[in-house]
This record gives structure tokens, sequence and C-alpha cells, in this order.
């Protein structure tokens, strides 16, 4: 063998060693993508959540309602979370702006109770005056007292901490829920915080509202559906007498600005405005997050 041909050799022979560390790590890295494509893979093909359809039990009726709960046996913290004036879905489908935050809550480890106040009544959207038959001080705190009823018989429920929230008329009802006044006798479990998406104020407010547990606020300035100014007046005047009260206003944002992908327009059969607002939808997220986790 010529010299240059030895040394060919020499080194060719030398660099056989780094060959399989570097083809593990190669095959090391192409496993971990495969397993990450996979599982993305698995989690689109698995879809949105299922929810379960409960049905509780009550003096003249059942309330229907569904239940979003993580795998598991428990016991998960829960939020009883209210739909607004036009239901919780259509053909029996809920709303992509509750399926939303349903996604949500459950990364979080919450399971979340949503009663269908229209559906369990045989009725249909209560956004107009002349269509409204069911109203957030009366039917639907009723609806929110036999909802945690419920819940406190479940085995999978961490008790001290049930939340409530909700948008529109729910959140309306949420103010309700969460005045002193209402506290109901002989309950061991009250609410540990609650959240409210722009409700209407105006009654409230005239009525000297005040919150027994945290309660946070979230409306657009611009809303002209509900009223930020009553609202803001509302928590204003419950400084000193109430539990914590805090109220986000939004600049340019309208009512339904944390639903999806829903442009601005003017609700048919009324003079408001309701749509998406990428900014305060973000930061309400956050927000909300950050307060049910009290």
């Amino acid at each position: 063998v010529r010299p240059h041909d030895r040394s060919e050799f020499r080194f060719s022979f030398c660099s056989i060693p780094d060959r399989p560390a570097r083809y593990m790590r190669l095959l090391s890295a192409f496993v971990s993508v495969a397993l990450s494509v996979s599982t993305a893979a698995a989690v689109a093909a698995s879809g949105p959540p299922q929810p379960e359809r409960v049905a509780i039990q009550r003096i003249g009726g059942v309330l229907h309602g569904l239940l979003y709960k993580p795998d598991g046996d428990g016991p998960f913290a829960t939020i009883i979370a209210l739909h607004g004036c036009s239901g919780l879905g259509h053909g029996g489908q809920i709303q992509p702006r509750y399926l939303d935050w349903a996604e949500r809550l459950l990364k979080a480890g919450n399971a979340v109770l949503f009663p269908d106040s229209y559906g369990s009544r045989g009725a249909g959207q209560q956004c107009q005056p002349k269509q409204r038959k069911i109203f957030a001080r009366r039917e639907r705190v009723a609806d929110i007292h036999d909802a945690q009823q419920w819940l406190m018989q479940q085995p999978w429920v961490l008790h001290g901490r049930t939340r409530l929230l909700g948008w529109d008329d729910g959140a309306s009802a949420v103010l309700w829920a969460v005045r002193p006044q209402i506290a109901w006798a002989g309950r061991h479990d009250d609410f540990r915080s609650a959240v409210a998406f722009y409700p209407d104020c105006r009654i409230s407010s005239r009525l000297g509202w005040s919150a027994r547990v945290p309660t946070l606020l979230l409306i657009g300035a611009d809303d002209d559906l509900s009223s930020p100014s009553a609202c803001r007046q509302m928590v204003d005047d419950a400084r000193g007498r109430s539990a914590l009260a805090r109220i986000v206003v939004y600049p340019n944002a309208h009512h339904g600005f944390d639903r999806v992908n829903a442009p601005v327009h003017v609700v048919a059969g009324e003079r408001g405005h309701i749509g998406t607002d990428l900014k305060a939808r973000a930061d309400s997220q956050s927000r909300v997050a950050g307060w049910l986790a009290r």
C-alpha cells in the first residue's frame, strides 16, 4: 500500500467510532419529531371535548346542562358557566364562544357545568324585551342555586373551589347571585369567586349592589347593548361595603368582544353592535385565568 493510501485508511478508520454516536443522535431527533407529529395528529383527530349531558332534578321540572370534566376521579375545581341571552347553543351544538372557554378551562384542570336555562324551559333566545320570559334575577339565580346544590353532591367536586362565570344575561345573573342578600341558608360551600362578561348593570346599580365574593367585571367601552358607565358606577359605589370587586373597561371594544372570529356587526332587531376585539379577547383570557385561580 502506498503511503498516501495508508494515511487515508487511518483517517477513515479513526472516524468510524464517531458514526454510531451521530447516528443515535439523528435517530433520537427523528423519533422525537415523529412522536410530536403523531401526538398533534392524535389531538387534532380527537376533536373538541365532548360534554356529558346532565339532568338535575328539582321541584317543578328538570334543569338540563352540559358538563365538561377532566379525565380522572378528581376532585376538581368547578365552574358554573351561565350562557347569554341567545342561549347555550343551536341545533344541539354549543356556541363556539362557550366551547372555546370550556376548552381553556379544562386545560387548566377545571370542570365546567353549563346549565341550559332556556332549553330546560322550552324557551328560545331572550335578547329582546318582547321575547323575555326568563329573568336573570329570578329564574337564572334559581338555576345557579340548583346547579350548585347538585355539584355539592358529586364526589369529583372539590369543595370550596366552585366559581361563577357568566356572559350577557348570564353575567347579570352572576351579579344577582353574589349579592349578600342572595346567600342561601344552609349552604356550606359558597362560591370562591365570580366573573361577569358585559352584564347589564343598570338595575343592580340603582339597588346598591355589592358582592360577598370577589367579583370581576369585563366590558367594552363601546358596548351599546349593556352600559359600561352603569357598571363602573355600580362597582365604585360598592367600595367599602363589598368583597373585592374589580372592573375592566376595554377601549373600543363592543358587546361580545371575547367571541371567536365574529366581525363587529349590528345585532338583528336591535341598534347595538356585537363582535370580537382581539386585544380585549386576549387580555380577558389572561385575567379570567388569574382571577379564577385565586
